[in-house]
């Protein structure tokens, strides 16, 4: 998936990874957003791919619609959409975000100036949810930690395509955690030139929270105590993922 350097005097000065799979409903709020932060970036065009992961609604109606380019990936894994819009990135720093998500007006400009640091080689904004609760915050609370543990976030992530390139995209055999091996592995490699990941939280991006809709407020915590379990039960967890990455949003 190594970017074409013949592509380079069109090129963006950013690129967009969208996977989506049945998000007609969520790309509209997500792509408005695109737009205000577009006309508020200072760094040069933006492009937009939109990875229509064998949706069966009008995703990719609704994307093309937008101006978006639109990228169909027939495999139905999150990686593997994320992977299918960045092989056709013509941008030398590529982002992703998720399709039920909100960006910060500002974020285009963040995610600039943090690449145009040497030390840093991967960087993400983190994300605030649409909605709180008890249960969402106790839940979101407790991912948080793990993730600043880890050193890690979510959000948009930002790099460059030299860097995506060197991992190998994301891990198309992971059915999820697709976007932490990602970044570890990311990590790892910036880790040997002196490089680190960096937090915007300035431009924290807004996602939905359909998930807690769906499976309840508390659910986080459900899963947490559920993953000692799984680490010996892998038919229990394969049921699991595929219901909730996979068939949350059948039409």
């Amino acid at each position: 998936m190594t970017w074409r350097a013949a592509d380079s005097a069109a090129a963006p000065a950013l690129s967009l990874v969208v996977p989506a799979y049945n998000e007609a409903d969520y790309l509209p709020a997500l792509l408005a957003s695109v737009a205000i932060a577009r006309m508020r970036g200072s760094r040069g065009p933006v492009e937009v791919i939109v990875a229509d992961n064998a949706s069966t609604d009008a995703t990719a109606r609704v994307a093309a619609d937008a101006g978006c380019r639109v990228v169909h990936v027939a495999r139905r894994s999150i990686a593997a959409a994320r992977n299918g819009g960045a092989r056709e990135a013509r941008a030398q720093r590529i982002a992703f975000v998720d399709a039920d998500s909100i960006l910060h007006p500002d974020t285009f400009d963040a995610l600039h100036a943090a690449l145009d640091r040497r030390d840093v080689c991967i960087c993400a904004t983190g994300v605030t949810m649409s909605r709180v609760s008890a249960g969402i915050r106790v839940g979101t609370l407790a991912i948080d930690a793990v993730n600043h543990l880890r050193a890690i976030d979510t959000g948009v992530v930002c790099l460059r395509r030299p860097d995506f390139d060197a991992v190998g995209g994301y891990d198309e055999r992971r059915r999820f955690g697709e976007d932490l091996g990602f970044m570890l592995a990311v990590k790892r490699l910036g880790r040997r030139r002196g490089q680190r990941f960096v937090r915007l939280g300035a431009v924290r991006a807004i996602t939905s929270s359909r998930k807690f809709d769906r499976f309840g407020d508390w659910h986080y915590l459900g899963v947490l105590l559920k993953a000692g379990v799984w680490l010996t039960d892998r038919e229990s967890l394969d049921r699991f993922v595929q219901q909730y990455w996979y068939e949350d949003r059948e039409s």
